[in-house]
C-alpha cells in the first residue's frame, strides 16, 4: 500500500461540526436547548450520539421517549450509513453547523432500520469489511485474521483510535505487485434523485490491457452523466469525504486512502446547487 498516512490521517480525523435540536411536538416538562457535536465522518450516528441522548432525556419523561431517530430537513438519516456519506449526500451545499430534528416518537419503521445496542452496529460494521475483502481478496485476508483482529477493526473504529484501527486495517489493504491492485474495488455511488439505495456492480482498478482505470472511468459507465462533457455544463458534484476528487484519479490510490472504515469507497453524487 502507497504510504501516505497524512491522507488516511486527514480522513479518519475529519469532522462536521452539528447542532442537534429536539422536534417541536416532542413532550418536554422545560424547554431544551440545542446540543453541539463535532461528528466524526467515519462513524455512525447510533455509535456517537449517546450524549445527545442523555441531554433530552433530563427534559422528558421515560414514557416519553421511544427509540430516537435523526433527521435532516424532512429526510430520515439512515445509521448504517457512515456519518460523513450521509453529510455529503444531503447537506454538503449547506451552511454549518449541521442541523439535525431529534425524534423520541413515531419511529419510521419503512425508512429507517432499528438500533436496539452497539452490537448491531459491529455486525453491520464487520459484515461490510468482509464484503469488502470477497471482493479485494476473495475474503482470504479477513478470514485469516483471528477474532481479536476483527474486534481491534471495531474498537478502533468505536473509540476513535486510528493507530489502533489501521495496524489491522492496513492488511486489508496489501495486493501483491503481480496483481497490480485489488480484484475489484469495493464501491457504492449514491444519489439523492433515485428510487434506488445506491448503485454496486463488479468493476476491477485496472483493464484488461493493464491500463489504470480512473474514477471518470467508474462514474462513465456505472453514471455517466456525473461526467461533465468537454462543452457542456456540469450538472453534478462528485462527492468523497467532503472533496470533489478530480476525475482522473486512479481509483485503486481512492480505494487504499478514501475508503471509509468499512472498506468501502462511498460516493456522492448530487446536483449543483442551483444558486
Amino acid at each position: 500500500m502507497a504510504d501516505d498516512k497524512d491522507v488516511l490521517r486527514d480522513v479518519w480525523f475529519g469532522r462536521i461540526p452539528t447542532s442537534f435540536t429536539l422536534y417541536q411536538d416532542e413532550i418536554t416538562e422545560r424547554e431544551a436547548d440545542p446540543y453541539y457535536l463535532l461528528l466524526p465522518r467515519v462513524s455512525y450516528l447510533t455509535l456517537v450520539t449517546d450524549k445527545v441522548k442523555k441531554h433530552f432525556q433530563k427534559v422528558m419523561k421515560q414514557e416519553d421517549m421511544g427509540e430516537m431517530w435523526l433527521e435532516y430537513e424532512g429526510t430520515s438519516l439512515k445509521w448504517h450509513y457512515p456519518i460523513g456519506l450521509l453529510f455529503d449526500l444531503h447537506a454538503s451545499n449547506t451552511a454549518l453547523p449541521w442541523n439535525i430534528t431529534v425524534h423520541f416518537q413515531n419511529f419510521p419503521e419503512k425508512d429507517l432500520l432499528h438500533c436496539t445496542s452497539n452490537y448491531v452496529i459491529e455486525a453491520h460494521f464487520m459484515s461490510c469489511i468482509k464484503e469488502a475483502d470477497v471482493l479485494k481478496h476473495k475474503g482470504q485476508v479477513i478470514n485469516e485474521m483471528q477474532k481479536k483482529d476483527h474486534k481491534q477493526l471495531w474498537m478502533g473504529l468505536q473509540n476513535d483510535k486510528f493507530d489502533q484501527f489501521w495496524a489491522i486495517n492496513r492488511k486489508l489493504m496489501e495486493y501483491s505487485v503481480e496483481e497490480g491492485g485489488f480484484r475489484y474495488i469495493p464501491f457504492r455511488i449514491y444519489q439523492t434523485t433515485s428510487d434506488r439505495p445506491f448503485i454496486q456492480k463488479l468493476f476491477r482498478p485496472v483493464t484488461a490491457e493493464g491500463q489504470t482505470h480512473t474514477l471518470g472511468d467508474l462514474l462513465k459507465e456505472m453514471f455517466s452523466a456525473a461526467v461533465t462533457p468537454n462543452d457542456g455544463e456540469k450538472k453534478y458534484q462528485v462527492v468523497i469525504h467532503g472533496i470533489e476528487p478530480m476525475l482522473e484519479t486512479p481509483l485503486q490510490w481512492l480505494s487504499e486512502h478514501l475508503s471509509y472504515p468499512d472498506n468501502f469507497l462511498h460516493i456522492s453524487v448530487i446536483p449543483m446547487p442551483t444558486d
